[in-house]
C-alpha cells in the first residue's frame, strides 16, 4: 500500500506547476493520505463534509492536516444535505473552523438509482440535482 501513495505522490508532484491544466485527484476517504504526503503538491484541497458529527469532525481533521502541509486552498463541499437543519449544522460547523464552502451537493436519490444499475450518476441521470450541483461547484472552483 505504501507504494500506492508514493506513487500518487510522485505523480502530483510532477503534475502541479505543469501546462497539463487542472489535476482532479479523488482520494480514497479517510485520513492516512495526509499520514503519507499524498496531497503535500496540490494547491487546492476540497474535503467533503456531509452533515453528521462523525463525518464533520473527520472533514475538520483533514482540513487541519492539509493545512499543516502547507495546501494554499482548503474548502469544504457539502455534501447530502437532505433538510435546512443539515445545511445549518454543516454551515455552523465550517463557519466555527474558518473552512470556507466551495458548494453544495444535495442528497439525491439519482445517486442510489445509478449505483443501483451499476451506471455513474452523470450518464444514468445527466439533469439530477446533483449532477448540476457539482457542474456548480465546478464552474465557481474555475472562477475562483
Amino acid at each position: 500500500m505504501c507504494r500506492n501513495h508514493a506513487t500518487v505522490r510522485s505523480l502530483l508532484a510532477q503534475l502541479v506547476g505543469t501546462s497539463t491544466g487542472p489535476v482532479v485527484a479523488d482520494m480514497e476517504a479517510g485520513l492516512e493520505n495526509f499520514s503519507r504526503g499524498t496531497p503535500r503538491h496540490v494547491d487546492t484541497l476540497l474535503v467533503v463534509m456531509e452533515p453528521y458529527f462523525r463525518a464533520l469532525e473527520t472533514g475538520a481533521r483533514a482540513v487541519e492536516l492539509g493545512r499543516e502541509l502547507g495546501i494554499p486552498r482548503i474548502e469544504a463541499i457539502a455534501n447530502k444535505a437532505r433538510t435546512a437543519e443539515d445545511e445549518v449544522a454543516v454551515r455552523e460547523f465550517c463557519e466555527a473552523r474558518g473552512i470556507p464552502i466551495a458548494g453544495w451537493v444535495p442528497f439525491d436519490d439519482a445517486v442510489l438509482a445509478a449505483e443501483r444499475s451499476g451506471r455513474a450518476v452523470l450518464d444514468a441521470s445527466p439533469e439530477s440535482a446533483v449532477v448540476r450541483a457539482i457542474a456548480g461547484v465546478a464552474d465557481t472552483l474555475r472562477e475562483n
